[in-house]
């Protein structure tokens, strides 16, 4: 009897040193504290676990005596001495040229970026603390094949696969959840992002809308906003340059337990700037909250309260752009943006191979402005008379977004499903701004605008409309042999709005509804290579401010009410392939694209528009990406794209007295060959906490007008960045075109001969410098 219970007791105690063994632990960015989902723990290389969604980890010991964590596009580690330890904190260093990163963007869930048959670039968290960027442009152009329009005070135009334009090609998403509805497209929605509150930005190349839908068709960009820390942190910091920019910035965030949270705030100005008429102001507040009912079930809140106003000094002629004066051509043009958006999703987790979300949001937008873009003047009328155009647009929006996402036994297959509703009341109203002209002394151009009159009476467009949207998809991925995978999906969109125009006293509705279809192949050729292909449609409504805007010279007055949906047709291959035991890397993908029904904006004789959505335009080319990381001290990277976009047949006139009828054979306006990208950075050993980098965009030649009969020259600017990181202060500084080079973001002119071509000036020689106080708190164990 006594043998037994000793037996007994030994086995008790074995037991209880089995269950010492346990550890527990959380794995986070070293950069920005933000908890690391997915990464993969094992003991003696054998036996391991992956880290929640909070980045936490419990394991087993059984005696293993290390243990190696690693995650794509972070430094591995490895940890010795386990049985010393209660409570790992791991933080994971991200990979500078972090290559092969984890993506959500191209189906809402996180993939690896390389079993998606689509072209998406990433910008790291180490990319965009790095940058230190005044305006997000200069985050966007470092994608390959990407150029962001800067038009000064963070107003921007894009070009992603379409020539630079303000059309509404292009979806600016925050977290997944589009930043307008449908419809209500603004070409300047970026300027309402908070640069601090970005932890990373994935940018998709080409067609997506079989996911997102309209308007995802030059390219759909994507925020990712900025997660709770994992252990409490607050970044304090104050930049500006010597044109009177300055900027004040605070942000911090923790986890407690079960919630966590990241607020982040600037509040930024400009004054007496190098261009007359360009003081604005921006506030913007970002929060986010998170909170884990268990580690399959989470909720998350965000929440963007803006306010931006800005003088807005138009473009110059070519005296003031080559005397480097930039006069403002007005006193009185603005543009003042309120914005307030918030969302509540939850997440479940129902086990490995099943996942659902659903997501609930509330947009509130309020655009007035004058715009500079809207003075008018006609050389044939009274001289010394122009027009100009006050508006305001506003919207309320309520909707939702729900997926499911399964995977199956066979072939390694998954189906993802979901579903979106949008409903967004809207109201417009524009009229007419009499104004008094002061020419230059040739009589041919305009010096100065100044207001004469506001005329409310001369109503230029007046309705309310509430928009409904609804769109429905589906995608399945399969791989019926070893490394290659099939991907088939689509999407039903269907945009419809009831209206009241208080033009014509008309109400009614229109509809455009659309199936977008998208195919595509992924082949892992071997363990560092891979390609694909990719097949799929496009296509965007045309805007409500489009539609309601009066035919120029129309007598009855007459609206657009016949424009169509514009459809686009894509195909791309991709390769990518990783060299040299992961040092280099190089990325290409070739596309064709076709449009049809294109909505392009016709310049009239007295600087009106007309709208036609009846022709067809081509755009094909390739874009490419090298980077190079010889060793810790270097990383090099060069990126871009070659392409052309043409019009196929499009036809501007009716009228035989007109020189150009059809802009057929044609290249589009605003549209480089040539747009690359590169960046030299350097990180020296003898000083590890100090980098410098070297930047060179370059942007080719384009033709100014549609009837190609003058061309702009490109530019090539260099910027320089430095920082260097002392225990928690930071100090940065900024050369934005260091050789002080003279060009214009944009040159754009009118097809009749005597028209002046307008530019749009850049910044010359900007130094921008700037300290942060980076802070970090007690870690607290869960």
């Amino acid at each position: 009897m006594k043998k037994i219970f000793m037996v007994l007791m030994m086995a008790f105690l074995a037991t209880g040193t089995t269950m010492a063994q346990i550890i527990q632990g959380k794995c986070f960015d070293a950069l920005t504290k933000e908890p690391i989902v997915g990464a993969t723990l094992q003991l003696n290389q054998n036996r391991g676990v992956i880290s929640g969604t909070d980045g936490s980890f419990s394991m087993d010991l059984e005696g293993a005596d290390s243990l190696s964590i690693s995650f794509m596009g972070y430094e591995s580690q490895a940890l010795g001495n386990l049985s010393t330890e209660n409570f790992l904190w791991i933080a994971l260093s991200p990979k500078v040229e972090d290559l092969q990163g984890v993506t959500v963007t191209a189906s809402r869930e996180a993939a690896e970026r390389l079993s998606s048959p689509v072209a998406i670039h990433k910008l790291s968290p180490t990319l965009v603390d790095e940058t230190k960027p005044v305006g997000v442009s200069e985050l966007i152009n470092k994608t390959p094949g990407v150029l962001m329009v800067n038009l000064n005070n963070e107003q921007h135009s894009m070009a992603i696969r379409q020539p630079a334009t303000t059309s509404p090609y292009y979806l600016y998403m925050e977290d997944g959840i589009p930043i307008r509805p449908l419809g209500i497209f603004n070409h300047n929605a970026l300027l309402e992002t908070n640069q601090l509150a970005i932890s990373s930005v994935e940018v998709v190349k080409g067609p997506v809308s079989s996911i997102y839908g309209s308007e995802a068709i030059g390219g759909a960009i994507n925020f990712l906003s900025h997660r709770p820390t994992a252990i409490p942190s607050v970044r304090i910091g104050v930049m500006g340059d010597q044109w009177g920019y300055t900027r004040y910035q605070l942000s911090g965030g923790a986890t407690i337990g079960k919630f966590g949270f990241y607020l982040a705030g600037l509040h930024s100005t400009q004054k007496d700037s190098w261009r007359t008429r360009s003081d604005y102001q921006k506030d913007i507040f970002n929060a986010r909250l998170e909170y884990s009912f268990s580690p399959k079930t989470r909720l998350i809140g965000t929440s963007v309260l803006g306010d931006y106003y800005s003088e807005t000094s138009g473009n110059v002629d070519s005296i003031g752009f080559y005397g480097r004066s930039y006069p403002a051509n007005n006193d009185f043009t603005f543009r003042d943006v309120f914005a307030l958006r918030n969302r509540l999703t939850l997440e479940q987790d129902w086990n490995p191979r099943r996942k659902s979300f659903v997501t609930v949001f509330h947009r509130i937008n309020e655009n007035g402005q004058n715009p500079s873009y809207r003075l008018q003047w006609n050389s044939k009328g009274n001289p010394e008379q122009g027009k100009g155009e006050l508006n305001s647009s506003d919207f309320k929006s309520l909707g939702f977004i729900a997926q499911h996402s399964q995977r199956l036994n066979w072939k390694s297959a998954k189906i993802l499903g979901g579903i979106s509703m949008d409903h967004s009341p809207v109201t417009y109203w524009a009229h007419q701004v009499d104004l008094n002209v002061k020419l230059r002394p040739d009589g041919k151009s305009v010096e100065f605008f100044t207001i004469n009159q506001l005329r409310p009476d001369i109503r230029i467009s007046d309705y309310t409309a509430t928009i409904n949207n609804l769109g429905t998809y589906a995608q399945v991925e399969v791989s019926p042999i070893e490394k290659l995978q099939i991907t088939l999906g689509g999407r039903y969109d269907r945009m419809g709005f009831d209206y009241q125009n208080g033009l014509d006293q008309s109400t009614g509705t229109k509809t455009y509804s659309q199936f977008t279809p998208k195919f595509g192949l992924t082949w892992e050729i071997n363990s560092t290579q891979g390609a694909y292909a990719n097949y799929s449609q496009g296509f965007s409504p045309p805007q409500l401010t489009s539609i309601f805007r009066p035919r120029p010279g129309s007598n009855p007055v007459s609206f657009y009410y016949n424009l169509e949906s514009a459809l686009f047709e894509s195909k791309e291959f991709g390769y990518w392939g990783s060299f040299w035991t992961g040092k280099v890397y190089v990325d290409l993908t070739v596309y064709h694209m076709t449009g049809e029904n294109e909505l392009l904006n016709i310049r009239q004789p007295d600087n009106s528009f007309d709208y036609q959505s009846a022709g067809k335009t081509l755009h094909y080319g390739t874009e490419f990406s090298l980077t190079f990381r010889p060793n810790r001290t270097w990383f090099i990277r060069t990126g871009g794209t070659w392409a052309k976009h043409e019009f196929v047949d499009f036809q501007v006139s009716q009228k035989e007295s007109d020189q150009v009828q059809n802009l057929g054979g044609k290249e589009m306006p605003g549209a480089p060959r040539l747009i690359t990208n590169s960046e030299v950075t350097y990180y020296p050993a003898f000083m590890p906490n100090l980098r410098t980098s070297l930047e060179l965009q370059q942007v080719s030649g384009y033709y100014e007008n549609q009837i190609n009969t003058r061309k702009a020259e490109g530019y090539q600017v260099l910027n320089f960045r430095t920082g260097y990181k002392f225990k928690w202060v930071e100090v940065f500084g900024n050369i934005l075109n260091v050789t002080n080079y003279l060009y214009a973001h944009t040159i754009s002119r009118g097809n009749n001969p005597t028209d002046k071509a307008n530019y749009t000036p850049a910044a010359p020689r900007t130094f921008v410098l700037g300290v942060q106080f980076n802070f970090e708190g007690k870690k607290q164990q869960p």
